[in-house]
């Protein structure tokens, strides 16, 4: 396997396509797995007043949707047989009609256990329908993975986004994650669309491994650094 860009005794990042880096990991090695894929709403989208610039993400949909469609097979292939894929994506506007995760998601082996509707207050603000405030995290199973709600958490959750320090303005916020990992057992998590490494730390601060993946090497290089931090606060 290629060299991670950075390891310490419990985190490894990969700065590569993560379709080609998963090929060379091993079948039923991951626990968990939690992403959040770019959304394919164009390079130039925006949320409120705010325009956000991290990813040049406008495939043609079909195009999209097979990608995200294989990318879910290979996280099923290395994820363990009680293993879980939490995947947070969105409903979209393309051409005036709305487009749901679940075009691509209910084409995958996962058994969907759940849907928890992120409340996130940022809308993106268009006269022709209700402005959205949500987010979608799907909850995805494979085999028998078990969960326990410790939090006593409903699927309804209000989390404020969060970028980090604006280098990257479309990073999830600790939060969610921590929600996440407070929920299911586990000793190594993934993320193949890592960013500025969210995912990985909140699972060094658990005292846990996390292996993630990102194709933008100056987001590596946050991550990097952020994994080289004390433990963050939620």
């Amino acid at each position: 396997m290629k060299q991670p860009y950075y390891q310490d005794d419990l985190i490894k990042i990969y700065h590569g396509d993560c379709l080609q880096v998963m090929k060379e990991m091993e079948d039923e090695s991951i626990d968990l797995a939690i992403t959040s894929p770019p959304y394919n709403l164009g390079n130039n989208h925006h949320t409120s007043n705010k325009k956000h610039y991290p990813y040049d993400d406008d495939m043609p949909e079909r195009q999209y949707q097979e990608w995200q469609k294989k990318v879910m097979c290979g996280i099923y292939r290395i994820l363990k047989d009680d293993g879980w894929l939490f995947y947070n994506h969105k409903n979209r506007i393309k051409q005036g009609q709305m487009i749901t995760p679940y075009e691509w998601i209910l084409k995958t082996h996962f058994i969907l256990r759940q849907e928890i509707n992120w409340m996130n207050g940022s809308p993106n603000f268009d006269k022709v329908r209700f402005s959205p405030h949500s987010e979608k995290v799907y909850c995805l199973a494979k085999g028998n993975a078990k969960m326990w709600n410790r939090l006593n958490l409903t699927d309804d959750w209000h989390i404020t986004p969060v970028g980090t320090n604006e280098e990257h303005t479309r990073a999830f916020p600790k939060k969610l994650v921590n929600n996440i990992m407070a929920s299911v057992e586990f000793q190594i998590t993934f993320d193949p669309f890592m960013g500025s490494g969210t995912t990985l730390r909140v699972a060094k601060n658990w005292g846990r491994k996390a292996i993630g993946i990102e194709i933008e090497e100056k987001y590596c290089e946050i991550a990097a650094r952020r994994m080289a931090q004390e433990v963050l606060c939620l």
